[in-house]
């Protein structure tokens, strides 16, 4: 059975980083597509980035080009999403969701396992 672990939220002082990490088990990470997803209070689950099986196909939503990376070690069965420049807007729970992924390509937000989410707190 898939199974999503997220870790590495916590609270940050705008400006500051923090490493989000996905630890996936039941499948092998080089099948799945993952995709980064953020909820903030009182608002609807929205996508953040997403990074095909094969790395190929990488997606950012406009609001975190540039401060955000999506990365996955399929060898280690692990995704990251770095993210820099925090700010108190990108408070949320942040989730990895995973789908499987034959064509290496699929980058779309739309997937069918989710981990249980971390949260993340950006204030001074």
């Amino acid at each position: 059975q898939l199974r999503l672990v997220e870790s590495g939220g916590g609270l940050v002082q705008p400006g500051g980083s923090l490493r989000l990490s996905c630890e996936v088990s039941g499948e092998s990470l080089d099948v799945l597509s993952i995709g980064w997803f953020r909820q903030a209070p009182g608002e609807e689950r929205v996508g953040v980035s997403c990074i095909s099986s094969m790395g190929t196909n990488i997606d950012y939503v406009d609001s975190v080009k540039g401060r955000f990376t999506v990365s996955r070690d399929n060898a280690e069965n692990m995704a990251y999403l770095q993210m820099n420049n925090l700010q108190p807007e990108d408070t949320a729970v942040y989730y990895c969701a995973a789908t499987l992924d034959f064509s290496g390509r699929y980058c779309v937000y739309n997937y069918d396992n989710w981990g249980q989410g971390t949260q993340v707190t950006v204030s001074s």
